[in-house]
């Protein structure tokens, strides 16, 4: 086991996001989780459990982006969000730096809605669309 001493963390300017075939250069923030399964504890003779049994998989996250690129994908999908399925790359780490390129991979996405808030004072409009997926590969 090699130990990594002043090792170097990724850093916002490290990820990239690619949707649907296309670098998003104006997306603000990404949040997904790909371990999320449905489970139980099987009980038996007894007040305790005897296993724990695994059901379904899920796959949820959320991207943030400005404005001008939600208006982009709303014309993609011909007027709406709901019409589109994409495939996302979430890339982590830079070459030039010497990172390792990590990239998840989210299959066959879905948006389930897109809240627009604009404030008094804001000087541009953040957007959190969340989604669900068929699955998420990490892939090194």
């Amino acid at each position: 086991m090699a130990v990594d001493i002043n090792g170097r963390e990724y850093e916002w300017g490290d990820l990239s996001l690619i949707l649907g075939g296309r670098d998003i250069a104006r997306f603000r923030g990404v949040k997904y989780n790909a371990d999320d399964v449905e489970r139980e504890p099987v009980y038996a003779k007894g007040s305790k459990p005897h296993a724990i049994q695994s059901g379904n998989e899920s796959f949820t996250g959320e991207f943030k982006m400005l404005q001008s690129e939600l208006n982009k994908l709303i014309l993609a999908g011909g007027g709406t969000l709901k019409s589109l399925t994409l495939d996302a790359l979430i890339c982590y780490g830079n070459p030039l730096k010497g990172d390792a390129i990590i990239t998840d991979r989210i299959e066959s996405l879905r948006f389930t809605g897109a809240d627009r808030e604009f404030n008094q004072g804001d000087k541009f409009m953040e957007v959190t669309i969340p989604w669900i997926a068929l699955d998420i590969k990490q892939q090194v």
